[in-house]
């Protein structure tokens, strides 16, 4: 059910697997510095060398630039090492030119609408399902922006002179439906296209090889991996990355050093953790598409979930996540949820512990009724624990 295929890069020059950039980038210059693992900087403030060269350099980074060698790095909410060192790591993973960090995955988008809206295109173009705080952002249009919604195959006609965005998610959260990254591309033509890579990981989807323009994770997630911390990243062009570090420079959105310096640290053993989640995700699947209580399966793994093929060319791989509907309803889909023992009734997802959530209760209750997933589904983050601990386990709260 699991396709694996070998992922080279070619990163500074020298040919690259993904595994080594996860462990290596962003520590390029440890050796130099006579040190094994990154300092941590968390300095709110830096010395200035004079006015004039400190003026210069806080107008610099303020407008969204980066320092120069000479620089002052000024104040925390405009630059940390920390910080930088992390966005490097995330953009290498995803084959793009940089990427900008926030304090969570809402601030990171929430980043690009307001950039969105200040280049005067505040119209936008969801395709759902997404998220269900970035339905929310967009259904409100709390930051200015104004949406339609649309089906993947209709995203050209929804396309009007003011649009200045398509966001799409895929796997999406919490069905594990599949995009069409390169076909979405295709139809937004000159309009950007962000797509919420979180489920995926750079280690099984890089969305920026199929023309996306903007590539989003909820770094709290499978970049993190334990729980522990919280963040948001956007990989993205140079262009892009100006704007996005200018919005956060003014307002405040920032990634704290001590959240980058964990991050980065998570990256280490991403893609480790990604595939070992995803071969349990693959059995649990399996059997749960058996079980009486269970109406269907959703996972990407499973040929019906997949019918054209995009596990393999788009995905190296289906990934840790899969929703289950229930044969009872909503009354088993809670007692489900609350039955389980090892496995943790909890919002949030890509840790090491397994977590299952009701979509439709919880993350997607500001959703519009007609858009919300069923009350019968269950959507699962399938950890690290030995994957027959988590059949036994599932397979009591079942009944």
């Amino acid at each position: 059910m699991t396709i694996v295929i070998l992922t080279v890069r070619f990163h500074a020059g020298v040919m690259s697997r993904l595994d080594t950039d996860a462990v290596h980038l962003g520590r390029e210059d440890l050796a130099a510095r006579g040190v094994h693992v990154p300092p941590l900087d968390l300095s709110t403030t830096y010395p200035l060398p004079s006015v004039d060269d400190g003026g210069a350099a806080y107008e610099r980074l303020a407008t969204g630039g980066r320092p120069e060698a000479s620089d002052s790095l000024v104040y925390q909410r405009l630059w940390n090492p920390n910080v930088d060192r992390f966005e490097r790591s995330v953009a290498g993973l995803e084959g793009l030119p940089g990427a900008v960090a926030f304090a969570t995955g809402m601030a990171a988008l929430s980043a690009v609408l307001v950039a969105t809206v200040a280049a005067g295109r505040p119209h936008v173009v969801g395709v759902r399902p997404l998220y269900g705080g970035t339905d929310h952002v967009l259904a409100t249009g709390l930051l200015g922006t104004r949406v339609t919604w649309a089906a993947p195959d209709r995203i050209a006609e929804a396309i009007g002179p003011d649009t200045g965005l398509v966001v799409v998610e895929t796997p999406a959260n919490p069905t594990v439906d599949l995009v069409d990254l390169a076909a979405v591309v295709a139809q937004a033509g000159d309009v950007p296209v962000l797509v919420d890579n979180t489920f995926a990981t750079p280690v099984l989807q890089r969305p920026g090889d199929h023309g996306a323009a903007l590539v989003l994770h909820s770094a709290t997630k499978f970049m993190g991996g334990h729980g522990d911390v919280m963040g948001g990243v956007v990989a993205a062009g140079e262009e892009w990355q100006v704007r996005l570090r200018q919005v956060r420079a003014l307002t405040g959105g920032l990634l704290h050093p001590r959240a980058a310096y964990d991050l980065h640290r998570g990256l280490q053993t991403m893609p480790l953790r990604v595939r070992a989640q995803q071969e349990s995700a693959a059995v649990l699947a399996g059997r749960l598409a058996e079980h009486a209580a269970v109406a269907r399966v959703r996972y990407p793994g499973l040929k019906e979930c997949d019918p054209t093929g995009l596990v393999g060319t788009q995905m190296s791989g289906p990934g840790s996540m899969l929703a289950v509907e229930l044969a009872g309803g909503y009354a088993a889909a809670a007692g489900t949820a609350q039955r389980c023992r090892l496995i943790t009734h909890a919002v949030s997802l890509g840790g090491v512990d397994t977590l299952i959530q009701h979509p439709a209760g919880l993350t997607h209750r500001p959703v519009e009724a007609a858009a919300r997933p069923s009350d019968a589904l269950l959507r699962l983050s399938v950890g690290l624990e030995d994957v027959e601990d988590l059949w036994a386990d599932l397979e009591r709260a079942l009944g």
